[in-house]
């Protein structure tokens, strides 16, 4: 290492006298300032450039009264300390020493940073700001409005000041038409804020139109107070408008902030909840004028819009009159209305000729349909004949051939059907026997038989059939014949 061989170097020029280089002499320091345990070191800023804007690492001097020494920041623990550094802020820092060994440069890196004594103070009280300020305490749409003419007011001070007389000295002298009320209150050192918080209840409980939350000048630490976290909640939730009039011009408290209107002294605030008396009457007379002018206006107006209005209606009801009258006139010029007994002529002569008509239109509408019938029947002669013929064909063939087989066409050549007793016909002579009757059908009429005898009929022999002819006693000659159809 270069400290290890400076340190070999530097020993040897000690006892030889050889000169070191200077990275030699450079890196000697380093070791030495290396081995200086890490320092906690208050001093205020000065000559502070930074964050740089390509490392983002800020350079600056801290001193005292008699002495000054470079610091270095880096970015990260800038970033992290939440401080914003500038000149003549009396800060905290906790790092080492180190020497840069381009230059030789000794400076004080810091580790960690914080805002000493007065700026550690403001420093919280700018944190709690911007916390309250995330939660919307400090929004204008959250605060409430004042009423310009207060009757009413309630003031919150310390009651062995001089700010409450300045404030009724103010009131009285501005409007003494305004009721005070004075809620006494600690406004420094311990408990103050609790005992603000409980003032302000019992001023908000009287349901005063403003309640003054005033206090003298003093220094940071003396208005502390008014940045306490639990008052300036209370501020806010204060059921009734609050105004502050805390310190000076210059002061500003958390209180101011989220109250709902901030004045810079209290002298200020009870002039702006009182409105002076001159400034009363000339605004009372003002608009009294205002008001004057806008009714004298709006008469005129309103009474030119009824004179307009009215011969606007005279004209319409003019008009409508006359469409009335001549309506009317049109309806006495009628006819009807005129001769009475004309309607009933008119409807007489129209029934007239509506019967001459219908007496000329009747034979001509015979006619016309007489000739259509004709020629339809004429027409419906031809095509049912021609539609029946093949039908006609048909049915005389059928006929025929139903003649030709018809039973009475076989009585007629000479044959006979011969039916017993029971209806049935006999187609054989073993069917009957002796003493029975027959029905005997003929080619015309019939005849009643009784059966004397019946032949039988003999074996083929030879391809004749042979009868054996048997005695009978009928009166009916029998016969073969086929079986009615």
């Amino acid at each position: 290492m270069a400290w290890d061989k400076a340190e070999e170097r530097g020993q040897g020029s000690s006892e030889a006298g050889e000169p070191l280089s200077v990275s030699e002499a450079v890196a000697t320091a380093k070791a030495s300032v290396s081995s200086i345990p890490q320092l906690v070191v208050c001093g205020e800023v000065t000559g502070f450039r930074g964050p740089n804007a390509r490392s983002g690492h800020c350079y600056f001097q801290v001193k005292d009264d008699s002495s000054a020494m470079d610091c270095i920041v880096w970015r990260g623990t800038y970033a992290k300390s939440g401080v914003a550094l500038r000149d003549g802020l009396e800060v905290q820092l906790v790092g080492s020493f180190d020497v840069y060994a381009g230059t030789g440069r000794l400076s004080f890196v810091a580790r960690s940073l914080s805002v000493a004594g007065e700026g550690l103070l403001r420093q919280q009280v700018a944190e709690l700001a911007r916390r309250l300020e995330r939660e919307g305490l400090m929004a204008d749409a959250r605060k409430r409005p004042i009423p310009r003419f207060c009757t009413r007011v309630a003031v919150v001070t310390s009651m062995s000041g001089s700010v409450i007389d300045d404030v009724k000295r103010t009131l009285r002298r501005r409007n003494p038409l305004v009721e005070i009320q004075v809620a006494g209150c600690s406004v420094q050192g311990p408990g103050a804020p609790e005992s603000i918080i409980h003032a302000l209840s019992v001023a908000a409980s009287a349901h005063p139109d403003a309640i003054l939350l005033v206090r003298g000048g003093g220094s940071f630490e003396d208005l502390m107070t008014f940045n306490d976290e639990s008052l300036a909640r209370a501020v806010a939730a204060c059921p009734v408008p609050v105004v502050c009039g805390i310190g000076h011009e210059p002061d500003t408290s958390i209180c101011d902030m989220v109250s709902d209107r901030r004045c810079s002294t209290p002298t200020a605030a009870a002039e702006s909840v009182a409105p002076a008396m001159d400034e009363i009457e000339a605004q009372i007379s003002d608009r009294s004028d205002r008001l004057v002018r806008a009714l004298s206006r709006e008469v005129e107006a309103r009474s030119a819009m009824l004179d307009s209005s009215s011969r606007a209606a005279r004209r319409a009801m003019d008009a409508y009159l006359a469409g009335k009258e001549s309506g009317v006139a049109a309806l006495a010029s009628r006819r009807c209305l005129v001769d009475p007994t004309s309607m009933i002529d008119d409807r007489t002569n129209d029934l007239l000729l509506i019967e001459q008509r219908l007496h000329d239109a009747i034979p001509r509408s015979l006619g016309r349909t007489r000739r259509l019938l004709d020629d339809d029947g004429i027409r419906l002669a031809e095509v049912g004949g021609r539609m029946l013929r093949p039908y006609v064909a048909v049915v005389g063939k059928a006929a025929a051939e139903l003649d030709a087989l018809s039973p009475l066409k076989v009585l007629g050549r000479g044959y006979a059907i011969a039916r017993d007793s029971a209806g049935h016909v006999v187609s054989h002579a073993s069917d009957v026997h002796e003493g029975d009757g027959l029905d005997v059908l003929l080619g015309s009429g019939h005849v009643l038989a009784t059966v004397t005898a019946s032949i039988g009929v003999a074996e083929e022999t030879d391809g004749a059939v042979a009868d054996t002819p048997q005695d009978t006693k009928s009166d009916a000659r029998p016969s073969t014949s086929p079986e009615g159809r």
